[in-house]
């Protein structure tokens, strides 16, 4: 991976090239995955490899995604890798025009739409996981009273916590200790309404 940090998205043109249904599927697969090839991700994804190589092409126009060293004594194979942790897109960077605006919107519906799906399909399939797991896994709500210095202070305070166990997790790995070790998708959402 060319850097260990996210990438922070603030060009319409990139942030449309991964808010692409497809795409975005793809690039989440790659981050889970490390590396893997257009086959494989099209095994995972139900798609041609053809029509996944064009999308992961697309990717890598964009600086998203990057080709990785091969994995495999195959030299017919294109391993692809994400050139980045993730990405970070920021209402702040698409603001100061409308189609702008509304670029960010479709993209974070979709991010949103996607993360529901997931959830989703952990309920279906609840019962297949050990009870271990069934009873560490989390869905909270809560309605809290903040200002929004405080619903900031919240989210820093909440992303550090995320960013030490994945530092732990990835550490512990490293090390050799992967027994159990599953991908954990984590989805903290916090905003104001008014009923």
């Amino acid at each position: 991976m060319a850097s260990k940090e996210n990438r922070r998205i603030t060009d319409v043109g990139t942030l449309k090239a991964l808010g692409h249904p497809l795409r975005m599927r793809l690039y989440r697969a790659l981050l889970v995955a490390d590396a893997a090839t257009a086959s494989q991700l099209g095994e995972q994804v139900d798609e041609a490899p053809s029509l996944v190589s064009y999308h992961l092409r697309k990717l890598a126009e964009h600086g998203l995604i990057e080709e990785a060293e091969p994995r495999s004594g195959d030299g017919r194979e294109r391993w692809w890798q994400p050139a980045s942790d993730g990405v970070s897109v920021q209402g702040v960077d698409f603001r100061d025009a409308p189609e702008k605006e509304a670029a960010h919107l479709a993209f974070t519906r979709l991010y949103h739409d996607q993360r529901s799906e997931l959830y989703r399909r952990y309920l279906d399939e609840r019962a297949a996981w050990p009870t271990e797991w069934n009873d560490a896994s989390v869905d909270v709500e809560g309605t809290l009273r903040l200002t929004a210095v405080q619903l900031g202070e919240l989210k820093d305070e909440l992303l550090a916590v995320i960013r030490k166990y994945d530092e732990k997790g990835r550490v512990d790995e490293t090390a050799g200790d992967t027994e159990g070790r599953e991908n954990v998708a984590l989805h903290v959402y916090g905003f104001p309404f008014r009923v």
